[in-house]
Protein backbone atom coordinates (compact mmCIF):
# COMPACT_ATOMS: atom_id res chain seq x y z
CA UNK A 1 0.00 0.00 0.00
CA UNK A 2 0.90 3.64 -0.98
CA UNK A 3 0.70 6.42 1.91
CA UNK A 4 -2.46 7.49 0.97
CA UNK A 5 -5.38 9.83 2.10
CA UNK A 6 -7.18 7.56 4.96
CA UNK A 7 -10.14 8.34 2.58
CA UNK A 8 -8.80 5.99 -0.83
CA UNK A 9 -8.35 3.32 1.85
CA UNK A 10 -11.53 3.45 3.71
CA UNK A 11 -12.93 2.67 -0.17
CA UNK A 12 -10.67 -0.69 -0.15
CA UNK A 13 -11.60 -2.34 3.19
CA UNK A 14 -9.45 -5.41 1.90
CA UNK A 15 -6.51 -3.32 1.57
CA UNK A 16 -6.69 -1.56 4.75
CA UNK A 17 -7.52 -4.66 6.64
CA UNK A 18 -4.69 -6.50 5.64
CA UNK A 19 -2.22 -3.39 7.08
CA UNK A 20 -3.83 -3.25 9.89
CA UNK A 21 -3.52 -6.96 10.71
CA UNK A 22 0.54 -5.91 10.64
CA UNK A 23 -0.39 -4.52 14.07
CA UNK A 24 0.38 -7.10 16.11
CA UNK A 25 4.54 -6.66 17.92
CA UNK A 26 6.08 -7.44 20.96
CA UNK A 27 4.68 -11.01 22.02
CA UNK A 28 4.54 -14.23 20.04
CA UNK A 29 3.66 -18.13 19.73
CA UNK A 30 5.97 -21.19 20.42
CA UNK A 31 5.34 -25.14 20.60
CA UNK A 32 5.59 -28.08 18.69
CA UNK A 33 3.09 -29.46 16.47
CA UNK A 34 1.41 -32.85 17.23
CA UNK A 35 1.77 -33.01 21.23
CA UNK A 36 -0.79 -34.73 22.59
CA UNK A 37 -2.19 -32.07 25.55
CA UNK A 38 -5.45 -31.73 26.89
CA UNK A 39 -7.20 -28.45 27.79
CA UNK A 40 -6.96 -27.46 31.89
CA UNK A 41 -10.02 -26.47 33.19
CA UNK A 42 -9.74 -23.26 35.32
CA UNK A 43 -11.74 -21.85 37.80
CA UNK A 44 -13.76 -19.52 35.38
CA UNK A 45 -14.32 -22.81 33.23
CA UNK A 46 -13.70 -20.42 30.24
CA UNK A 47 -10.54 -22.17 28.45
CA UNK A 48 -12.52 -24.69 26.81
CA UNK A 49 -14.92 -22.47 25.21
CA UNK A 50 -15.71 -23.47 21.52
CA UNK A 51 -16.27 -19.92 21.03
CA UNK A 52 -15.08 -16.42 21.68
CA UNK A 53 -16.24 -12.78 21.58
CA UNK A 54 -13.20 -12.18 19.62
CA UNK A 55 -12.11 -15.14 16.85
CA UNK A 56 -8.05 -15.43 16.45
CA UNK A 57 -6.98 -13.15 12.87
CA UNK A 58 -6.85 -15.59 9.76
CA UNK A 59 -3.88 -17.84 9.56
CA UNK A 60 -0.84 -16.18 8.43
CA UNK A 61 2.69 -17.53 7.23
CA UNK A 62 5.50 -17.29 10.07
CA UNK A 63 8.32 -15.86 9.37
CA UNK A 64 11.20 -18.04 7.50
CA UNK A 65 12.62 -20.68 10.02
CA UNK A 66 10.43 -20.20 12.77
CA UNK A 67 8.63 -22.89 14.89
CA UNK A 68 5.03 -22.70 14.17
CA UNK A 69 3.18 -23.82 16.75
CA UNK A 70 0.09 -21.93 16.08
CA UNK A 71 -1.29 -20.71 12.22
CA UNK A 72 -1.30 -17.16 13.23
CA UNK A 73 2.08 -15.85 13.02
CA UNK A 74 1.35 -12.98 15.78
CA UNK A 75 0.22 -15.81 18.08
CA UNK A 76 3.08 -17.63 17.25
CA UNK A 77 5.86 -14.54 18.11
CA UNK A 78 4.10 -14.54 21.83
CA UNK A 79 4.36 -18.07 22.15
CA UNK A 80 8.04 -18.25 21.03
CA UNK A 81 8.78 -16.30 23.55
CA UNK A 82 7.72 -17.85 26.49
CA UNK A 83 9.29 -20.93 24.61
CA UNK A 84 12.88 -19.28 24.63
CA UNK A 85 12.43 -18.37 27.79
CA UNK A 86 12.67 -21.66 29.56
CA UNK A 87 16.66 -21.52 29.35
CA UNK A 88 16.73 -18.59 31.91
CA UNK A 89 13.91 -20.90 33.99
CA UNK A 90 11.47 -18.23 33.21
CA UNK A 91 8.93 -20.88 31.61
CA UNK A 92 8.92 -24.51 31.61
CA UNK A 93 9.27 -25.67 27.82
CA UNK A 94 6.92 -29.00 29.20
CA UNK A 95 4.59 -26.17 30.46
CA UNK A 96 4.69 -23.96 27.19
CA UNK A 97 3.69 -26.84 24.80
CA UNK A 98 0.87 -28.47 27.15
CA UNK A 99 -0.73 -24.82 27.42
CA UNK A 100 -0.27 -24.61 23.09
CA UNK A 101 -2.20 -27.85 22.77
CA UNK A 102 -4.51 -26.84 25.17
CA UNK A 103 -5.07 -23.59 23.11
CA UNK A 104 -5.16 -25.41 19.89
CA UNK A 105 -7.63 -28.13 21.01
CA UNK A 106 -9.87 -25.08 22.21
CA UNK A 107 -9.80 -22.90 19.07
CA UNK A 108 -7.42 -20.40 18.95
CA UNK A 109 -8.82 -16.94 20.16
CA UNK A 110 -7.86 -13.81 22.09
CA UNK A 111 -10.17 -15.64 24.79
CA UNK A 112 -8.69 -19.06 24.99
CA UNK A 113 -4.95 -17.85 24.52
CA UNK A 114 -5.49 -15.65 28.11
CA UNK A 115 -7.70 -18.50 30.06
CA UNK A 116 -5.40 -20.88 29.18
CA UNK A 117 -2.25 -18.91 30.18
CA UNK A 118 -3.88 -17.51 33.32
CA UNK A 119 -4.30 -21.11 34.34
CA UNK A 120 -0.81 -21.43 34.19
CA UNK A 121 -0.32 -18.44 36.13
CA UNK A 122 -3.01 -19.52 38.93
CA UNK A 123 -1.29 -22.88 39.45
CA UNK A 124 1.83 -21.93 39.47
CA UNK A 125 1.14 -19.11 41.95
CA UNK A 126 -0.66 -21.92 43.96
CA UNK A 127 1.96 -24.46 43.47
CA UNK A 128 4.66 -21.78 44.51
CA UNK A 129 2.95 -20.87 47.93
CA UNK A 130 2.63 -24.76 48.72
CA UNK A 131 6.86 -25.38 48.54
CA UNK A 132 7.05 -24.03 52.16
CA UNK A 133 9.81 -26.26 53.28
CA UNK A 134 13.36 -24.79 54.29
CA UNK A 135 14.46 -26.42 51.76
CA UNK A 136 12.27 -25.64 48.73
CA UNK A 137 13.31 -22.01 48.34
CA UNK A 138 14.55 -22.59 44.96
CA UNK A 139 11.25 -24.42 44.12
CA UNK A 140 9.44 -21.48 45.30
CA UNK A 141 10.92 -18.69 43.60
CA UNK A 142 11.38 -20.29 40.31
CA UNK A 143 7.63 -21.34 40.31
CA UNK A 144 6.79 -17.94 40.97
CA UNK A 145 8.74 -16.42 38.11
CA UNK A 146 6.73 -19.05 35.74
CA UNK A 147 3.59 -17.85 37.02
CA UNK A 148 4.52 -14.37 36.24
CA UNK A 149 5.90 -14.97 33.17
CA UNK A 150 2.31 -16.83 32.31
CA UNK A 151 0.67 -14.22 33.80
CA UNK A 152 1.91 -12.00 30.98
CA UNK A 153 1.52 -14.10 28.25
CA UNK A 154 -2.64 -13.84 29.63
CA UNK A 155 -1.76 -10.12 30.04
CA UNK A 156 -0.80 -9.39 26.37
CA UNK A 157 -4.53 -10.20 25.04
CA UNK A 158 -6.67 -9.97 27.77
CA UNK A 159 -8.33 -6.68 26.04
CA UNK A 160 -9.41 -8.88 23.10
CA UNK A 161 -11.47 -11.26 25.35
CA UNK A 162 -14.82 -10.80 26.73
CA UNK A 163 -13.59 -9.73 30.39
CA UNK A 164 -11.16 -6.63 29.21
CA UNK A 165 -11.53 -4.58 32.54
CA UNK A 166 -9.36 -7.93 33.68
CA UNK A 167 -6.40 -6.30 32.80
CA UNK A 168 -5.20 -4.29 36.02
CA UNK A 169 -6.01 -7.38 38.09
CA UNK A 170 -4.08 -9.77 35.51
CA UNK A 171 -0.91 -6.98 35.59
CA UNK A 172 -1.13 -7.72 39.21
CA UNK A 173 -0.96 -10.99 39.00
CA UNK A 174 2.13 -10.68 37.08
CA UNK A 175 4.02 -8.80 39.46
CA UNK A 176 3.03 -10.82 42.64
CA UNK A 177 4.99 -13.43 40.98
CA UNK A 178 7.98 -11.82 39.96
CA UNK A 179 7.80 -9.74 43.57
CA UNK A 180 8.11 -13.31 45.29
CA UNK A 181 10.75 -14.53 42.80
CA UNK A 182 12.83 -11.44 43.48
CA UNK A 183 12.31 -11.46 47.20
CA UNK A 184 14.26 -15.04 47.31
CA UNK A 185 17.26 -14.39 45.02
CA UNK A 186 20.37 -14.49 46.89
CA UNK A 187 20.63 -11.84 48.21
CA UNK A 188 17.42 -10.40 47.28
CA UNK A 189 17.00 -7.96 44.89
CA UNK A 190 16.46 -4.19 46.39
CA UNK A 191 13.04 -2.39 45.93
CA UNK A 192 13.96 1.11 45.26
CA UNK A 193 11.85 4.08 43.60
CA UNK A 194 13.30 6.82 41.25
CA UNK A 195 11.23 10.18 40.60
CA UNK A 196 9.21 11.02 37.81
CA UNK A 197 7.65 14.61 38.19
CA UNK A 198 5.43 13.52 40.77
CA UNK A 199 5.19 9.77 40.35
CA UNK A 200 7.79 7.32 41.72
CA UNK A 201 9.12 4.90 39.22
CA UNK A 202 9.92 0.99 40.87
CA UNK A 203 13.63 0.58 40.81
CA UNK A 204 14.77 -3.34 41.42
CA UNK A 205 18.87 -3.40 42.34
CA UNK A 206 20.05 -7.18 41.20
CA UNK A 207 23.74 -7.43 42.68
CA UNK A 208 25.95 -10.56 42.26
CA UNK A 209 26.49 -11.40 46.03
CA UNK A 210 25.97 -8.73 49.62
CA UNK A 211 29.77 -6.79 49.39
CA UNK A 212 29.94 -3.54 48.60
CA UNK A 213 32.59 -3.84 46.09
CA UNK A 214 32.15 -1.41 42.86
CA UNK A 215 30.84 -3.53 40.18
CA UNK A 216 29.93 -2.77 36.84
CA UNK A 217 26.15 -2.01 36.77
CA UNK A 218 23.88 -2.60 33.53
CA UNK A 219 20.31 -0.65 33.11
CA UNK A 220 17.72 -2.53 31.60
CA UNK A 221 15.50 -0.56 29.64
CA UNK A 222 12.07 -2.82 28.50
CA UNK A 223 10.18 -2.50 25.62
CA UNK A 224 6.21 -1.45 25.33
CA UNK A 225 4.52 -4.38 26.08
CA UNK A 226 6.89 -7.05 27.55
CA UNK A 227 7.16 -6.85 32.01
CA UNK A 228 10.01 -7.65 34.16
CA UNK A 229 9.80 -11.20 34.14
CA UNK A 230 12.20 -10.45 30.60
CA UNK A 231 13.87 -9.01 32.02
CA UNK A 232 15.19 -11.65 33.70
CA UNK A 233 15.61 -13.89 30.59
CA UNK A 234 16.82 -10.73 28.50
CA UNK A 235 19.42 -9.55 31.11
CA UNK A 236 19.60 -9.89 34.56
CA UNK A 237 20.51 -13.94 34.66
CA UNK A 238 23.53 -13.34 32.44
CA UNK A 239 24.79 -9.91 33.91
CA UNK A 240 24.68 -12.13 37.78
CA UNK A 241 26.81 -14.74 36.27
CA UNK A 242 29.54 -12.25 35.39
CA UNK A 243 29.88 -10.06 38.27
CA UNK A 244 27.26 -7.24 37.11
CA UNK A 245 24.68 -5.60 39.12
CA UNK A 246 21.30 -5.53 37.05
CA UNK A 247 18.79 -2.84 37.19
CA UNK A 248 14.89 -3.25 36.22
CA UNK A 249 12.79 -0.56 36.08
CA UNK A 250 9.08 0.49 35.18
CA UNK A 251 9.19 3.88 33.95
CA UNK A 252 5.98 5.76 32.06
CA UNK A 253 4.16 3.44 29.42
CA UNK A 254 5.59 0.16 31.30
CA UNK A 255 4.47 -1.90 33.65
CA UNK A 256 2.88 -0.71 37.09
CA UNK A 257 2.98 2.98 35.84
CA UNK A 258 1.25 2.31 33.33
CA UNK A 259 -1.52 -0.47 34.55
CA UNK A 260 -1.61 0.73 38.21
CA UNK A 261 -0.49 4.67 37.67
CA UNK A 262 -2.08 4.99 34.29
CA UNK A 263 1.20 7.24 33.47
CA UNK A 264 1.79 6.89 29.72
CA UNK A 265 4.65 6.88 27.53
CA UNK A 266 6.89 9.91 27.03
CA UNK A 267 9.54 10.85 24.41
CA UNK A 268 12.12 12.78 26.81
CA UNK A 269 13.64 9.15 28.06
CA UNK A 270 16.70 11.16 29.60
CA UNK A 271 13.82 12.30 32.43
CA UNK A 272 13.27 8.50 32.27
CA UNK A 273 16.66 7.35 32.85
CA UNK A 274 18.68 10.37 34.78
CA UNK A 275 17.22 9.90 38.29
CA UNK A 276 18.43 6.10 38.47
CA UNK A 277 21.72 7.30 37.23
CA UNK A 278 21.73 9.69 39.77
CA UNK A 279 20.22 7.17 42.46
CA UNK A 280 23.43 4.76 41.26
CA UNK A 281 26.03 6.79 41.45
CA UNK A 282 25.41 7.65 45.06
CA UNK A 283 25.64 3.43 45.75
CA UNK A 284 29.12 2.18 47.18
CA UNK A 285 27.93 -1.10 44.86
CA UNK A 286 28.59 0.52 41.93
CA UNK A 287 31.42 1.52 39.81
CA UNK A 288 30.09 4.77 38.58
CA UNK A 289 32.50 4.42 35.60
CA UNK A 290 31.12 1.71 34.51
CA UNK A 291 27.24 2.30 34.39
CA UNK A 292 25.91 0.30 30.90
CA UNK A 293 22.29 1.07 29.25
CA UNK A 294 20.55 -1.15 27.11
CA UNK A 295 17.05 -0.54 25.12
CA UNK A 296 15.02 -3.69 24.71
CA UNK A 297 12.46 -3.79 21.87
CA UNK A 298 10.88 -0.07 21.49
CA UNK A 299 13.15 0.29 24.50
CA UNK A 300 15.81 0.46 21.27
CA UNK A 301 14.94 3.87 20.37
CA UNK A 302 14.37 5.50 23.99
CA UNK A 303 17.81 3.82 25.57
CA UNK A 304 19.28 6.14 22.67
CA UNK A 305 17.40 9.07 23.24
CA UNK A 306 18.37 9.02 27.18
CA UNK A 307 22.33 8.54 26.48
CA UNK A 308 21.98 11.45 23.93
CA UNK A 309 21.46 13.87 26.67
CA UNK A 310 22.99 11.61 29.54
CA UNK A 311 27.35 11.54 29.08
CA UNK A 312 27.44 9.70 32.55
CA UNK A 313 26.53 6.35 30.86
CA UNK A 314 29.61 4.41 29.85
CA UNK A 315 28.12 2.11 26.93
CA UNK A 316 24.33 1.74 25.40
CA UNK A 317 23.27 -1.32 23.47
CA UNK A 318 20.08 -0.77 21.48
CA UNK A 319 18.89 -4.36 20.47
CA UNK A 320 17.23 -3.51 18.05
CA UNK A 321 18.25 -0.36 16.61
CA UNK A 322 15.26 1.90 16.54
CA UNK A 323 15.11 5.42 14.62
CA UNK A 324 11.12 6.10 14.56
CA UNK A 325 8.66 3.92 16.08
CA UNK A 326 5.95 5.84 14.35
CA UNK A 327 7.03 3.85 11.16
CA UNK A 328 6.44 0.54 12.78
CA UNK A 329 2.29 1.39 11.72
CA UNK A 330 0.82 0.44 8.48
CA UNK A 331 0.93 3.70 6.45
CA UNK A 332 -2.92 3.05 6.50
CA UNK A 333 -2.84 3.95 10.29
CA UNK A 334 -0.09 6.63 9.76
CA UNK A 335 -2.31 8.12 6.76
CA UNK A 336 -4.92 9.57 9.29
CA UNK A 337 -2.52 11.88 11.60
CA UNK A 338 -3.19 14.83 9.12
CA UNK A 339 -3.10 18.16 10.10
CA UNK A 340 -5.19 19.23 12.85
CA UNK A 341 -6.48 17.05 16.28
CA UNK A 342 -10.40 17.85 15.03
CA UNK A 343 -9.73 16.43 11.17
CA UNK A 344 -7.72 13.80 12.54
CA UNK A 345 -10.27 12.48 14.94
CA UNK A 346 -13.46 12.95 13.07
CA UNK A 347 -11.30 10.50 10.26
CA UNK A 348 -11.04 8.22 12.99
CA UNK A 349 -14.18 8.27 14.29
CA UNK A 350 -16.52 8.61 11.44
CA UNK A 351 -14.77 6.65 8.79
CA UNK A 352 -12.02 4.03 10.43
CA UNK A 353 -13.50 2.92 14.13
CA UNK A 354 -17.10 2.06 12.43
CA UNK A 355 -15.88 -0.54 9.78
CA UNK A 356 -13.06 -2.64 12.08
CA UNK A 357 -13.35 -6.00 13.16
CA UNK A 358 -13.03 -7.28 16.70
CA UNK A 359 -9.23 -8.19 15.71
CA UNK A 360 -8.21 -4.95 14.31
CA UNK A 361 -10.29 -3.32 17.08
CA UNK A 362 -8.05 -4.94 19.67
CA UNK A 363 -4.78 -4.16 17.70
CA UNK A 364 -5.61 -0.90 17.56
CA UNK A 365 -6.68 -0.66 21.14
CA UNK A 366 -3.02 -2.84 22.52
CA UNK A 367 -0.78 -1.06 20.48
CA UNK A 368 -2.26 2.91 21.38
CA UNK A 369 -2.44 1.63 25.31
CA UNK A 370 1.06 2.39 26.47
CA UNK A 371 1.04 6.18 25.04
CA UNK A 372 -2.21 7.99 26.24
CA UNK A 373 -4.10 6.05 29.35
CA UNK A 374 -7.81 7.42 28.06
CA UNK A 375 -6.92 4.40 25.57
CA UNK A 376 -6.46 1.60 28.26
CA UNK A 377 -9.59 2.95 30.46
CA UNK A 378 -11.52 2.70 26.97
CA UNK A 379 -10.35 -0.93 26.29
CA UNK A 380 -10.69 -1.83 29.98
CA UNK A 381 -14.79 -0.97 29.34
CA UNK A 382 -14.87 -2.74 25.95
CA UNK A 383 -14.97 0.49 23.91
CA UNK A 384 -12.90 1.97 21.28
CA UNK A 385 -10.57 5.42 22.35
CA UNK A 386 -11.84 8.40 20.85
CA UNK A 387 -8.50 10.15 20.24
CA UNK A 388 -6.07 9.01 17.89
CA UNK A 389 -4.42 12.27 17.86
CA UNK A 390 -2.76 12.33 20.82
CA UNK A 391 -1.22 9.04 21.07
CA UNK A 392 0.10 9.38 17.78
CA UNK A 393 1.65 12.60 18.70
CA UNK A 394 3.22 10.84 21.23
CA UNK A 395 4.71 8.31 18.52
CA UNK A 396 5.70 10.93 16.36
CA UNK A 397 8.00 12.58 19.19
CA UNK A 398 9.71 9.42 19.60
CA UNK A 399 11.87 10.03 16.53
CA UNK A 400 15.51 10.27 17.57
CA UNK A 401 16.94 11.56 14.08
CA UNK A 402 17.71 14.86 15.04
CA UNK A 403 19.46 13.51 18.78
CA UNK A 404 20.66 10.71 17.75
CA UNK A 405 24.18 12.56 16.76
CA UNK A 406 24.90 13.53 19.99
CA UNK A 407 25.60 9.74 22.04
CA UNK A 408 29.06 9.99 23.34
CA UNK A 409 28.95 6.36 24.50
CA UNK A 410 30.15 3.53 22.86
CA UNK A 411 26.95 1.90 21.13
CA UNK A 412 26.23 -1.40 19.64
CA UNK A 413 23.41 -1.78 17.92
CA UNK A 414 21.51 -5.11 17.49
CA UNK A 415 19.38 -6.61 14.35
CA UNK A 416 17.47 -8.88 13.51
CA UNK A 417 17.33 -10.86 10.54
CA UNK A 418 13.75 -11.14 9.85
CA UNK A 419 12.98 -7.94 11.99
CA UNK A 420 9.01 -7.17 12.13
CA UNK A 421 8.67 -4.04 13.42
CA UNK A 422 11.09 -1.63 12.67
CA UNK A 423 13.03 -3.43 9.41
CA UNK A 424 16.30 -1.30 8.23
CA UNK A 425 16.33 0.90 11.31
CA UNK A 426 19.01 -0.62 13.09
CA UNK A 427 21.11 -0.21 10.08
CA UNK A 428 19.84 3.82 9.89
CA UNK A 429 20.78 4.22 13.65
CA UNK A 430 23.77 3.12 13.49
CA UNK A 431 24.94 5.52 10.68
CA UNK A 432 23.68 8.16 12.41
CA UNK A 433 25.90 7.93 15.08
CA UNK A 434 29.35 9.86 15.80
CA UNK A 435 30.73 7.75 18.66
CA UNK A 436 32.34 4.11 18.81
CA UNK A 437 29.95 1.87 17.45
CA UNK A 438 29.86 -2.06 16.34
CA UNK A 439 26.69 -3.54 14.72
CA UNK A 440 25.36 -6.86 14.96
CA UNK A 441 23.09 -9.07 13.42
CA UNK A 442 20.81 -12.02 14.90
CA UNK A 443 20.19 -14.77 11.97
CA UNK A 444 17.99 -17.59 11.26
CA UNK A 445 21.66 -19.49 10.46
CA UNK A 446 21.37 -19.29 14.52
CA UNK A 447 18.28 -19.80 15.29
CA UNK A 448 17.99 -16.42 16.43
CA UNK A 449 16.03 -14.53 13.96
CA UNK A 450 13.02 -12.24 14.21
CA UNK A 451 12.36 -9.38 16.47
CA UNK A 452 14.57 -9.95 19.77
CA UNK A 453 15.37 -13.66 19.47
CA UNK A 454 12.53 -15.21 20.50
CA UNK A 455 13.71 -18.28 20.16
CA UNK A 456 17.48 -17.40 21.47
CA UNK A 457 17.48 -14.87 24.31
CA UNK A 458 20.79 -16.67 25.33
CA UNK A 459 22.71 -15.69 22.43
CA UNK A 460 21.13 -12.26 22.49
CA UNK A 461 22.72 -12.31 26.12
CA UNK A 462 26.24 -13.86 25.07
CA UNK A 463 26.87 -11.12 22.12
CA UNK A 464 25.53 -8.00 24.51
CA UNK A 465 27.37 -8.97 27.53
CA UNK A 466 30.39 -9.83 25.74
CA UNK A 467 30.62 -6.66 23.92
CA UNK A 468 30.04 -4.66 27.65
CA UNK A 469 32.85 -6.75 28.94
CA UNK A 470 35.07 -6.22 26.34
CA UNK A 471 33.98 -2.46 25.83
CA UNK A 472 34.21 -1.46 29.72
CA UNK A 473 37.23 -3.64 30.36
CA UNK A 474 35.25 -5.47 32.55
CA UNK A 475 37.19 -8.64 34.00
CA UNK A 476 36.40 -11.91 36.00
Amino acid sequence: MTDEPLRRVVAEPFSRRRALLGLAAGVGTAAAAGVAGTTPASAAGTAAKAAAPAAAPAASNPAPGAMELFTDSDFNFQALGALGAAGHGSTEVGEVLTAVNSINAAGLSFQTFTDTFRYWGDRLARESAQAGRPGQKQTRRFRALRSSSYYEQALYYVLGTDHPGDEEDVYRSVRAGWDAFVARCDPPAELLSAPYGPHRMPVWFFRPDASCVPRPTVILTNGSDGQNVDMWTYGVASALGRGWNAVVYDGPGQGQMLFVDQVPFTPRWEEVVRPIVDLLIRRPDVDRRRIALTGFSLSGVLAPRAAAFDHRLAALVAGPGVVDPWLAFPADVRSILVGTKAETNHIWNTEVVPSLTADEAFQLKKRFEPYDAAVMRAARQGRMFTDFWTPAQVLVAMNITKVAGRITAPTLVVDFQDEQFFPGQARQLFDLLRSRKEYVRMTRAEGAQLHCSPMAPQHYCETIFDWLDETLDVRP
